[in-house]
């Protein structure tokens, strides 16, 4: 069986910077016609000098970087079975069991397609392809990835406050305590994904071979919310505050995301655009969207799959390096 411990850190450093490599002449050999080569040179510096620092860092920081991924690779048989039970611990009790963690989002959906359908008078949406997508379908797609992200986020980042018992125990992994809340709340989105494939249907979008890319965006936010995660579950034991403050961001996030209004309405602002899609959920939304009714693979839009991934990679990395730092006062501050 392959063992992590077995890597050197030598090979592992190897490893990274090969493929960081392979990245970078990627984007620098990559052109697209269409685009302004201005901009394009840009995106091209900015995406490569981040490459670069990452991997400085990377080698700098090695032993501290790579604990997390380590520990959760060694332990994936246990979250795999903490996650199944904290999805059932979470309805024990009541009479429709989990079927209340679908009743609210199905009823939110409800009623924004009710509100903006029937008195804002929003109808089919136009995508990037020139492709009119019924706004109920517009709309699921685009809260379906929100509500994972929302629920995800919260959950993980109360996961050490939640399992503070567990927190006190030496010998306990607490670091995979985060992924076990993200997890069983991917439970629930995959029910949702159904749905939206189910509205699809209903409106003529059948799945096609484009439609498994729901599978890949979804990982990318679970890897995405995965990283803040960790960040935010270590600094919450210090500042019990922050779940507050989430929970105000994603109020606004909600509306700074594409998600009920269509980005396309700002194509005449390019710099708002452009600021609007820094926010990696857009990446996300859209890609839900495209894979739904477009047909187009998700790297045909190369740059900001890029984007998405270099950033995701970053904030794991700061993620990683916070829950290390933080991690040994925990059992005293709680």
């Amino acid at each position: 069986m392959f063992k992590w411990n077995k890597i050197s850190k030598r090979t592992g450093i190897t490893v990274f910077c090969v493929a960081a490599f392979i990245m970078a002449l990627i984007i620098v050999l990559h052109h697209n016609p269409w685009a302004d080569p201005q901009e394009e040179l840009v995106k091209k510096i900015i995406a490569c000098a981040i490459i670069i620092i990452s991997c400085v860092v990377f080698i700098l920081l090695y032993d501290k970087v790579t604990v997390l991924p380590v520990e959760l690779y060694e332990n994936r048989r246990l979250i795999w079975k903490l996650a199944k039970n904290d999805f059932k611990k979470r309805f024990a009790g009541s009479y429709l069991g989990f079927i209340w963690a679908m009743v609210q989002p199905v009823v939110t959906v409800a009623m924004y397609w009710f509100v903006f359908d029937n008195f804002f008078g929003q109808k089919a949406q136009l995508l990037s392809g020139g492709i009119q997508m019924p706004y109920v379908l517009y709309l699921t797609a685009g809260l379906v990835p929100w509500f994972y992200f929302s629920e995800a986020l919260n959950n993980g980042t109360t996961a050490l406050l939640e399992y503070n018992y567990l927190v006190k125990k030496v010998v306990f992994k607490i670091s995979i305590l985060p992924i076990i809340k993200i997890i069983a709340a991917t439970f629930i989105h995959v029910f949702f994904v159904i749905v939206l494939l189910v509205v699809a249907i209903l409106y003529g979008c059948y799945p096609t071979i484009y439609t498994i890319q729901v599978v890949y965006y979804s990982f990318c936010l679970f890897v995405f919310v995965l990283g803040l995660s960790y960040t935010t579950c270590a600094v919450v034991i210090f500042f019990r505050d922050l779940t507050q403050i989430i929970n105000i961001l994603l109020q606004v996030g909600m509306w700074a995301t594409p998600i009920l209004w269509n980005i396309n309405m700002i194509a005449d602002k390019p710099l708002l655009t452009s600021i609007i899609k820094l926010n990696p959920l857009v990446y996300i939304v859209n890609g839900y969207r495209s894979a739904i009714c477009e047909r187009e693979w998700f790297f045909a839009d190369f740059y900001s799959t890029m984007y998405f991934w270099i950033f995701t990679v970053v904030v794991f990395g700061i993620g990683a390096l916070i829950f290390k730092r933080l991690k040994i006062h925990f059992a005293d501050v709680m």
